[in-house]
Order: C-alpha cells, then structure tokens, then sequence
C-alpha cells in the first residue's frame, strides 16, 4: 500500500527541524510481549505532536535477527514481526502526516545480518550470482587476515568463513559484514530499497554509519594513531580501535559518487530528506561539510562533537561551530547530544535540572537542524543496568570499564502508578529505572515547570524566529562558561546568550534596538542595554539588520 504524502509548502522544511528520535523496542509495546511496536507508536503519537517537532526519526524496523537490534538487517523490505507489519507502517505513516509529522526511516545500507539471503548466497563459493557482493579477501600466506583493520565492537575486522575459505570484513559485528560498493548491482540494489520506502510514504532517511559504505579497494593497512591524538569519541577508550588512523576502512573519495546517485533519486520525490551519521573522531566536521555541501549529496549530517565524553563548555561549542563554518556556508550540520548509542547527556555531563534546560535551549539555537531523543524531554537519566539484565553485545563484550548502550535504551516512561512505567503491561525487554517513574509523561503533564513543558515552550518559542530555523551564526564571545552568538536571518538578527555557569553574569547588547522577547523560556534582568543573567540561564534579543559588535561585562 502507497500512502500519499502530504502538500508540501517549504521543500526545504528539514532546515532547522527538530526531529524526535524513537527506539521502536523502548517506546510503547501495544500487545503485551514487553517489545515495544509500531501500534504502540502510533498510540503515543499524540505526545509526539504536542511537543511540536516536525519529524520523527524511526529506528531500525526491518526483519532481523536482533542481535544487534535491528542494524543487523536481514530484509531491507519488511518489518520484523516484533514490530508489526507492513500494514502498520502504513498506518503509522498516516496517523503521523495527519498530525502534520514527517518520518525519516534509519537505513542502514552499509552491512547486512549474515542471515540476509544476499550474504547466504555470497559465502557459498567463490562463483555464485553473489559472491562480489560482499567484502571477500584472501588471507595472508601466514593464514592471518588480509590487513590490520579492526572492529568496533572490539577485534579485527576480519571473519574466517569455511565455505570460500575467505575472510570477510565486518566493521561491526561477525554477524553484520560489510557489503560491497564497488560492486554496482549492490547500489543499485541499495538505491532500490530506498525507491521501495520512498513509494510507502516516508520523508526521509536518516543514514547508519553513512561514511563506511566503501573501503579502499586495495585493502591497505591504517597507520597507528599517536598517542595524542587518540580519543574516545567514536569507541569507548578501552577499544583498541581508537589506536588506528582509519584512513582506508571508511571515508574513501568514492562514497560522494553514491552519496549523489542517491539524491538524485530523492529529488524525484517531493521535499524528502536525509540525515547521515558521521563515524569519525578525526575528521566529523570536515566530513559532514563534504557530505552535504553542493546541494547535490546529503541535505544534513552529523557527528559525535556534541554526543561524546567531552564537556560542552562555551569554548568547546564556539569551537565546534566555527570548524564546522570553515568549511563552508553551504553545508548543514544536525545536532545532538543524546541517541540510542551514547550515555544520556543529562548523566554524561552530570548536568543539574537548570543546567539541562540551558544546554537544551543552546541545541535549539545552534545553526543547524536538531535531534532530540526519546525520554530527552523528560530529563531522562542513564539507567545503571545489572550485567545479568544486559542485553547489548558491545556492552557484555567490554564490561565493566565500557557497559554498553543498554542504559540509554530503557523504556520510555509514561505513568507513575506502576513498575512498568505504562510502558508494557508484561516484563520490559529492559528494565525500567526506578527514579525514571517520578518523571513520567503523565507526572510532568499538568506540571507547569516540568522539563516536559519548558521541552514544549522552547520548541514553540524557537519556531517564533525564523532566524534560529535557518539563519546564519556569528560569534559574539566565548569561554567556558558562556557564550553568545547571533544568528541572522531574511533581515532579522537575534542574539543567543547562555550562562553555563553557577553565578551571575551580565553583558552589554550590541548596538543597536533590540527587544528582548517576554515569551522566552528564561528569567533575565535588563536595564538599558545591559542583560542580566542569573546561574543557568539564556537570554534572546531580535532586531532588523545585523550587528556583530559587542562589550562584555564580568
């Protein structure tokens, strides 16, 4: 079944979206097994258009093994039944466009489960329809694998198969190899499922892992990365993978050419767009400029500056931002600091209530579209989960100095009167915290300071400037804990001041007539020209024309 899409008035809407990000498993089980589903989302659609995003960002669905939860993807075409059905992705589709929501759809092109009928074909020999479908390399005369790449989740990136007496690269699991795209029936293929997702309805895409689909055809070995510049941006610092520069594993020259075969598909279809992860703790920005820049690739990319270990203190984010601005203006970054991959950011950065919603108010001004994942709005915490509740492999593989990803991938939690959270009325594949039940949908609902509602107020308020949509950034002043910017837009400049501080801090307006807006989320002092701005607090001010000088005060 085709569904239609909705008319269509700005083709560029995705241009400073906020997208909501949905873990299928943890937001609502509809039938009882403790799996969450598509009709439990469609259930809870309706919180999903009362906080006032433009899109949800669905993760993986499609028919899997599960042992990497869906990424392992043994049908490109079909919803695994854990979920539902094609029928109910129709209707999710139709629910969420009469609510006036788009859905981008996680493709994950770049390996299959080796339980997908294109790879059981390809090991069989080294002669059948399918055998260059995939990475296949010849081992060393000393019967080792062909290079040094390795995993990760931990290992060489190489598995022995006794049937081709081969090895094939998985740069994750054993049980994800990588396709091959030099192969091109395997794009074809690939920009075929895509046609297939598109003619169901869906906005978008958001694209797994999008800087991996090619390695370098000659299989060279990586450098050693020095000391100093490895990092754990990417892989958790026990994982011997931030030991390699990744020059030849990923990030190859060839990936632009499918990257522009695949928008070229896109643009026979009405506004759709794509967001592509970035993997790359060396070269994010620089990528997710190429990615998207020329109009003719990606529309929006991001990378893990804002989703890592590393504190976002003012110079970091100015820093951050100008990177990403010196590769050119016709790029477009999307922006996170939460996913179902990385600790919550609330816990990562130890950040108090007050702290949460200044940090939240600067991802809404960021130049750049806007990610926020499920249980985000609700101030959400990481969930210490107990080994023997571990479900995730990455986890269980470098316990306990790295504990996976289980503990942001909880239940959502929509009631307080049980243990369950609303979320299931059976035992959740995944615990639900017990300090999670106090900050349950229904629990902040009427609560008119609850992290739910100031999430509402901010995304209505940011909706209000045209300018924090899609304006252009300018840095005022940064330090540790501050920073100020303006973002410039159609005539209209607004300023963005943040204290990312416990103590008081007061800074002159630029020049100029400014209005400081009664409707933002945030409690300031102005007298004259000079704004006031109590501990974890934001302040915004609008005018026409632009104005980039400035005088500061403490």
């Amino acid at each position: 079944m085709t569904q239609a899409t909705p008319h269509i008035t700005d083709p560029d809407w995705w241009r400073g979206a906020v997208i909501y990000q949905i873990y299928p498993r943890s937001y609502q089980d509809s039938n009882g097994d403790g799996i969450g589903d598509l009709a439990g989302i469609i259930e809870r659609l309706p919180h999903v258009a009362s906080l006032g995003v433009d899109a949800i960002w669905l993760s993986p669905f499609f028919t899997s093994p599960m042992l990497d939860f869906g990424y392992d993807v043994s049908d490109y075409r079909d919803v695994d039944p854990m979920f539902g059905t094609l029928s109910d992705f129709d209707a999710l589709i139709s629910r969420a466009h009469a609510l006036g929501i788009k859905i981008i759809i996680d493709l994950v092109l770049s390996h299959t489960s080796d339980q997908h009928p294109w790879f059981v074909e390809s090991r069989t020999d080294r002669n059948n329809a399918k055998s260059d479908w995939y990475v296949w390399a010849d081992p060393k005369m000393d019967g080792t694998p062909p290079n040094n790449w390795l995993s990760i989740f931990g290992g060489p990136a190489w598995q022995w198969d006794t049937s081709r007496q081969q090895y094939y690269l998985h740069n994750f699991l054993a049980e994800q190899p990588d396709l091959n795209f030099h192969n091109a029936e395997v794009r074809r293929e690939l920009l075929d499922v895509a046609r297939f997702w598109l003619d169901r309805g869906v906005d978008g895409f958001r694209l797994d892992t999008v800087n991996f689909y090619y390695c370098d055809a000659r299989l060279r070995d990586n450098p050693a990365l020095p000391m100093e510049e490895r990092n754990d941006n990417i892989a958790p610092a026990v994982n011997p993978y931030n030991h390699q520069e990744h020059l030849f594993d990923k990030n190859q020259p060839e990936n632009l050419d499918f990257l522009k075969d695949l928008r070229s598909l896109l643009d026979e279809y009405e506004a759709i767009t794509t967001v592509g992860e970035v993997g790359d703790s060396q070269r994010g920005s620089e990528i997710q400029a190429t990615y998207t820049g020329g109009g003719d690739k990606l529309h929006m990319a991001y990378d893990f500056a804002l989703l890592c270990q590393a504190y976002p203190t003012g110079t970091r984010v100015a820093d951050i931002m100008q990177t990403a601005q010196s590769f050119g203006n016709d790029s477009w970054g999307c922006w996170a600091y939460s996913n179902h991959d990385v600790e919550r950011h609330g816990s990562r950065w130890s950040l108090s209530d007050a702290a949460q919603r200044t940090y939240a108010a600067l991802l809404m001004s960021l130049r750049g579209s806007v990610c926020i994942y499920q249980g985000e709005e609700l101030g959400l915490s990481e969930v210490e989960v107990d080994f023997e509740d571990l479900q995730d492999p990455y986890g269980i593989r470098f316990w306990p100095k790295f504990k996976g990803r289980d503990g942001c991938r909880t239940p959502m939690v929509w009631k307080s009167d049980n243990q369950n959270g609303g979320f299931s009325e059976s035992k959740p594949w995944l615990p639900v915290a017990s300090d999670h039940l106090a900050k349950a949908v229904a629990a902040q609902e009427t609560a008119p300071n609850s992290m739910l509602n100031f999430y509402r107020r901010l995304i209505a308020f940011r909706k209000t400037h045209p300018a924090l949509l899609k304006g252009d950034f300018t840095l005022l002043h940064a330090d540790d804990t501050s920073i100020r910017f303006l973002r410039s837009h159609a005539g209209t400049t607004t300023l963005c001041a943040f204290n990312l501080s416990d103590t008081e801090q007061s800074f002159d307006l630029p020049a100029g007539a400014w209005t400081t807006d009664p409707k933002a989320p945030f409690t300031i002092q102005r007298d004259g020209n000079q704004i006031t701005l109590p501990p974890w607090q934001a302040a915004f001010a609008y005018k026409k024309g632009s104005n980039t000088g400035e005088n500061s005060h403490g």
